[in-house]
């Protein structure tokens, strides 16, 4: 069960939901019986998140027996957020569009509208082209490095061959789309992330990530079969813009420790 931070917005439930989150009070002014509700919602960090702050599409989300703590606000501005829009390609409905170079990811709807999310791509994502299918699609899935991942770079994937089991320390994060051709695992993955920066970026490691709360959203939306087409640089400074269609930065790759791994249940 899936259960987001919509639930826990009215100040009246806020006291009663620690079993979800840790709240701790702010150092601001502590909390009295002379404030209101939404004063004292006003003065509790949500895993370190103001819970004034917390925008009600990325908060808390409960899934798998693992707890998602919020998104902060700073990883959410601008186009970086998941939105409905007027969608502006050439994809047929039902079908994933991704941008790498505007750093989006579309759900194609019948309406004429799509569902837009922002996305980080890796070096591995940076070599997707042609169309797929969504081949496979799982909840908190495992990783292991490729062969190739670990030759290349030994001192980043090496100590991951032996795999990581899924949880919040994953680098795949909450949800896993498996890109296929032909049949065939391409080893392209649609996935979440717990490295929020990334987010409208790019990056030296993984494919085309996610927040975790969009890639759960995206996952109860798409159906394994869906198509996925990857536009060109050309069409993303034709529908984009030039500006969008180079947006981010390169960042270095961000994995986690052994320690992380193990204390992640």
């Amino acid at each position: 069960m899936t259960i987001s931070i919509r639930a826990l917005l009215r100040p009246a439930k806020i006291m009663s939901s620690l079993g979800l989150v840790a709240f701790v009070a702010a150092c601001g002014a502590p909390v009295t019986e002379l404030q209101s509700p939404q004063e004292a919602a006003d003065n509790v960090l949500v895993n370190g998140v103001p819970f004034s702050e917390i925008d009600p599409d990325y908060g808390v989300v409960e899934d798998g027996g693992y707890t998602l703590p919020p998104v902060p606000s700073e990883y959410l501005t601008g186009v970086n957020r998941r939105e409905l829009v007027q969608y502006p390609g050439f994809e047929t409905p039902g079908t994933i569009e991704i941008d790498p170079h505007a750093k989006f990811l579309y759900w194609v709807m019948a309406d004429g509208m799509a569902w837009r999310y922002p996305i980080a791509v890796g070096r591995e994502g940076r070599g997707i082209s042609g169309d797929l299918v969504i081949g496979r699609e799982a909840e908190w899935p495992s990783w292991t490095p490729t062969q190739n991942m670990i030759r290349t770079e030994p001192e980043v994937y090496s100590a991951f061959a032996g795999g990581v089991p899924g949880g919040l320390s994953n680098p795949l994060g909450a949800r896993a789309l498996y890109l296929y051709r032909g049949g065939r695992d391409t080893y392209y993955r649609v996935h979440g992330t717990n490295d929020l920066g990334s987010i409208g970026n790019s990056g030296s490691a993984g494919c085309i990530r996610m927040f975790n709360q969009d890639v759960i959203d995206l996952y109860n939306r798409v159906p394994v079969g869906a198509d996925v087409a990857i536009r060109t640089y050309e069409d993303s400074v034709r529908i984009e813009g030039e500006a969008l269609a180079n947006r981010g930065v390169e960042l270095p790759a961000v994995l986690p420790t052994a320690e992380q791994i193990a204390n992640a249940r």
